[in-house]
């Protein structure tokens, strides 16, 4: 199958540092191309692939420090993949709604995941507009705005069991890791650390736009002695930060969409104590691979307990479940079903007499765009 998969480029593909939708579509990638598939990958030049890298952009947008020309790098981006559309038997986009257009207009063999929260007014109002657009969700709770959209499947994320080791044992701390946000709530994470009297170690990037929150809210926090502020960590730490840790302290408060790190820490064998909104439920096994929580009374004395669970039986479940060769395999059980789709309607508009769209180009090398 000719596979192409479209990334944001706000981060390489995979991320040097933070991403959680650039380091799924890599796994993704390569687990398509561990499957014997020819996958084209565009994404920016920086990234890192087995597939057919199509650079769109020299490198990740957030890291270059020229966010503010992302509307000209995903223009750039959507160009290419017009231009190459016929080399693909489908095409997989991870660009939130910027392609809905784009697959209208040439009526492409495309689906599109959406990584994000949904519960948000210009998201409603893109699938009111696109509503023919074949839409996958990361967690069956994600889907709850949108009950009308056009659902394919729920794929949850998966993660090369290679990528990190289950560890039998643990350190003498805590672990917070992902962003520092109102939503994320990593003061609650001190708080259950500070009850307990154990170190909390926080490994978190702040995004601009919740600096003002960190300040005011967070930093004061830091200052305590059990709290160490590790900063952004890059893959390659995360087997040491989240598997030496007695637990990973998740206690988010929005309806998060799936939660890479909760499986990111279940691979390293490592419980994770969450708080049970969005996607946690499907994710974590109560008892087995964690414990899911109400308050943070509930948060103190299950993370006490979580000593008491195997490590070696969550590393097991990681690997039953959380696969990047499963998600791999769900995927391309979608792509047939949206070639086959695709190929229906492509009938249907034949006899209907309508005008095909003008021939693609033919794929050929690529290099990045200044």
């Amino acid at each position: 199958m000719r596979i192409a998969q479209v990334a944001p480029l706000f981060e390489s593909v995979p991320p040097k540092l933070y991403g959680g939708t650039e380091r799924v579509v890599s796994y993704l990638t390569e687990a398509l191309v561990d499957l014997g598939h020819e996958v084209s990958l565009f994404a920016t030049a920086d990234s890192a692939t087995r597939a057919h890298l199509v650079a769109s952009w020299p490198r990740g947008l957030r890291l270059d420090g020229r966010s503010h020309a992302h509307d000209v790098a995903h223009q750039q981006q959507l160009a290419d993949v017009a231009r190459l559309r016929d080399q693909f038997d489908v095409i997989h986009f991870h660009t939130d709604f910027r392609q809905a257009e784009l697959i209208r207009r040439y009526r492409l063999p495309a689906l599109t995941t959406l990584h994000g929260r949904l519960d948000l007014p210009e998201v409603v109002e893109a699938v009111r507009d696109y509503p023919e657009l074949a839409l996958v969700s990361i967690s069956d709770a994600q889907r709850a705005p949108l009950h009308g959209a056009n659902w394919l499947a729920t794929v949850h994320h998966g993660l090369p069991c290679s990528l990190f080791r289950g560890q039998a044992r643990h350190g003498q701390y805590l672990a917070f890791l992902g962003r520092i946000s109102p939503e994320k709530r990593c003061d609650r994470a001190i708080e259950i650390a500070k009850r307990l009297k154990l170190p909390l170690r926080i490994g978190a990037k702040v995004d601009p736009m919740d600096q003002a929150y960190y300040a005011e809210r967070i930093a004061p926090l830091m200052a305590h002695p059990l709290v160490k502020f590790v900063g952004e960590i890059a893959e390659r730490e995360k087997n040491e930060f989240l598997g030496n840790a007695i637990a990973l302290l998740f206690p988010i408060d929005w309806p998060e969409p799936f939660g890479l790190v909760m499986i990111e820490a279940m691979a390293c064998g490592t419980p994770v104590v969450a708080f049970g909104h969005g996607s946690v439920p499907e994710v974590l096994e109560d008892g087995v691979t964690g414990f899911i929580v109400d308050n943070i009374d509930d948060a103190v004395a299950a993370t006490a307990r979580c000593t008491q669970l195997d490590r070696r039986r969550i590393r097991a479940r990681f690997e039953q479940r959380f696969s990047a060769e499963r998600m791999a395999q769900d995927y391309r059980h979608v792509y047939e079903r949206v070639i086959r789709r695709t190929a229906t309607a492509g009938s249907a508009a034949s006899t209907a007499g309508l005008v095909p769209p003008p021939p693609a180009q033919p794929l050929a090398a690529e290099t990045g765009h200044a």
